[in-house]
């Protein structure tokens, strides 16, 4: 199961260094949405996760460290996940706006061999004038 855990964490990681790396905006989006997921796993794996036993104290259950879970990898996995799905959300928002305004998806925000139709409207009417 370890081996299992860490190779989806290896993948996942790799998968997101690939996609940051890209030019396209979309793709660097999806990439830091894969590191989040490999950070969660490696949270969660790093808590020692024990199925079958509970977070919180319960009746009737001695209270020692062999009878529950570490319940703060948990929190901190629920935290990053409340928190990436917000930067991610906000970054599709700045992509979006970014593509608008540059009429292009490129993260330099620009394509060397493309003109945008806004430079070429500057272009055409600087040529009449």
């Amino acid at each position: 199961m370890e081996l299992a855990l860490a190779s989806a964490i290896g993948v996942l990681a790799a998968i997101g260094i690939y996609l940051c790396l890209r030019a396209r905006s979309f793709d660097v989006i999806l990439g830091m949405t894969f590191l989040s997921y490999a950070t969660n796993l490696l949270i969660f794996a790093g808590g020692r996760l024990v199925s079958g036993k509970a977070p919180v104290l319960r009746e009737g259950v001695e209270t020692s460290a062999a009878n529950y879970t570490d319940p703060l990898p948990q929190a901190l996995v629920l935290t990053a996940i409340v928190i990436a799905f917000a930067m991610t959300a906000v970054s599709i928002v700045l992509a979006m706006r970014s593509r608008a305004d540059n009429h292009s998806d490129h993260v330099d925000a620009h394509e060397p061999d493309v003109p945008s139709p806004r430079n070429q409207a500057v272009s055409d009417a600087e040529e009449q004038a």
